[in-house]
């Protein structure tokens, strides 16, 4: 018989971390969105120049919750306070296991008074689901992500939604609502009219200056993105194709797939159950040097991933005790790591080395294997102080990044080494040849590494770290 749930995949196969390590999902794929329009180079260049519009319409999923348990529902599985959620702003909303490790992250947006849309990647979608079963007085509804390889088949979602983000967004947003626009507080909701339609507005500030994020019905997917490219062309708007997109992040500093903390707590077993067998948590491919025979080794707290000032305990949640026992002084910090350039330029010239060793393939600009990657970080005495979880090219920094978590007594300016590639010769990945790995000399630096982020961003989870 075959395995119909998670749990039944994990009983079946006996070590959860070789079943993730030798996924055969492939390579992560942006869906939909074109790989590039004119360059990724140029495309990364614009939002920190002019404007960018990027298309955040088909790689995540919608989640609407509503109902009188709506924010009963949030509350009780979000790290987050509650107490302060008006109608029309938004929150990076952030769910833990009952060991304390990260399930997910995404914004959560209050459309109304018991009114909810999450949007971000599958596990949270899939635990709030599943809690959403446990009792609540609420309807969910799932707007999925498009498929990752349509072949050629129509798709179509629920919404669509675009960022205009860069020095020159504000021009292009006025100049397409044709009008002043009020620059309301950062994740605070309006509206923006764009070639006849009234469309919903998030300010955002993916690329440092202000911006708005902006969704409606797909069907005015063409008119409206149409008509902000035409209003943009005179102030060096480009549209951003999937291969620039991932770009932003290395520069923002967000993290944005930490392995959902699913796979161990007792209590969860029923949502394991409850998990199909083709689930992104069954499939979710672990990659890099970081090997451990223990799952738990690679759940992420709070504090880890930059989100420690969004723990409140004004509330009860899941996780809470978990949580309330860390201190938080004691735990690993996001940081930015600034790869050495000639270590790097060994690692793009290694191709064309055919004598030489054969490292793991370094691509551009986004040079991850995995759906979540780790690859030790180590100081000059080889101990392992962090980890490196997201890695890539800046064109705009015309360096190597990548953002880690990292030892509290690890200052900023300190050099370390992140090891890249998979010990043995590597896992069985579709992602991965054969290859030696190649210790890489690192600095460390603020998260987020973009002075221009680091200095305009509001304080919070983007907030530069400290020495």
């Amino acid at each position: 018989m075959s395995a119909k749930s998670l749990q039944d995949v994990l009983d079946r196969t006996g070590n959860t971390v070789e079943l993730l390590r030798n996924s055969q999902i492939g390579a992560y794929i942006y869906p939909v969105v074109p790989a590039e329009f004119t360059n990724f180079r140029r495309e990364v260049i614009s939002w920190r120049d002019a404007a960018v519009l990027f298309d955040q319409t088909h790689h995540m999923v919608n989640l609407f919750v509503s109902g009188p348990d709506a924010l009963k529902l949030l509350s009780d599985t979000g790290i987050n306070s509650m107490a302060k959620f008006p109608v029309d702003s938004a929150k990076q909303f952030v769910p833990v296991s009952p060991e304390g490790g990260v399930i997910g992250d995404g914004i959560l947006f209050r459309l109304a008074e018991d009114e909810f849309v999450f949007v971000g990647r599958a596990p949270v979608a899939n635990w709030l689901t599943f809690r959403a079963s446990q009792g609540y007085n609420v309807d969910v509804r799932l707007d999925q992500r498009s498929p990752s390889r349509p072949y050629g088949k129509q798709v179509t979602r629920e919404l669509w939604r675009f960022q205009i983000q860069g020095p020159r967004a504000w021009d292009v947003i006025e100049k397409v609502h044709g009008g002043t626009v009020e620059q309301v507080k950062f994740f605070r909701m309006g509206h923006l009219n764009i070639a006849g339609e009234q469309v919903r507005t998030l300010r955002h500030g993916m690329a440092g200056a202000p911006g708005l994020e902006i969704w409606g019905p797909y069907e005015s997917y063409d008119r409206v993105r149409d008509a902000i490219l035409e209003a943009g062309s005179e102030f060096g708007l480009e549209p951003c194709g999937s291969r620039a997109y991932s770009c932003n992040t290395l520069e923002s500093g967000w993290i944005p797939s930490p392995l959902p903390a699913v796979y161990t707590a007792e209590e969860l077993r029923p949502y394991r159950e409850w998990l199909g067998a083709d689930s992104y948590e069954v499939n979710n491919a672990l990659a890099g040097s970081f090997v451990s025979d223990d799952i738990r080794d690679y759940y992420l707290n709070p504090w880890e991933l930059g989100y420690g000032s969004f723990v409140k305990f004004d509330h009860d949640f899941i996780g809470r005790d978990a949580l309330a026992a860390i201190e938080p002084e004691t735990q690993r910090r996001k940081v930015t790591l600034a790869w050495n350039a000639e270590d790097v330029g060994k690692l793009l010239a290694n191709p064309l080395d055919k004598d030489g060793p054969r490292y793991q393939f370094f691509d551009l600009p986004n040079a991850n294997y995995g759906s979540s990657n780790f690859d030790s970080v180590v100081d000059a005495d080889g101990n392992v102080v962090g980890l490196s979880l997201f890695t890539g090219y800046s064109v705009n920094e015309r360096t190597a990044l990548s953002l880690a978590t990292v030892d509290p007594n690890v200052p900023l300016g300190a050099e370390v080494r992140v090891i890249w590639g998979e010990p043995d010769g590597g896992s069985r990945k579709t992602t991965v040849q054969p290859h030696e790995q190649f210790p890489v000399r690192a600095v460390v630096s603020p998260a987020p590494y973009s002075v221009v982020a680091r200095e305009t961003y509001r304080p919070g989870w983007r907030t530069a770290a400290k020495v």
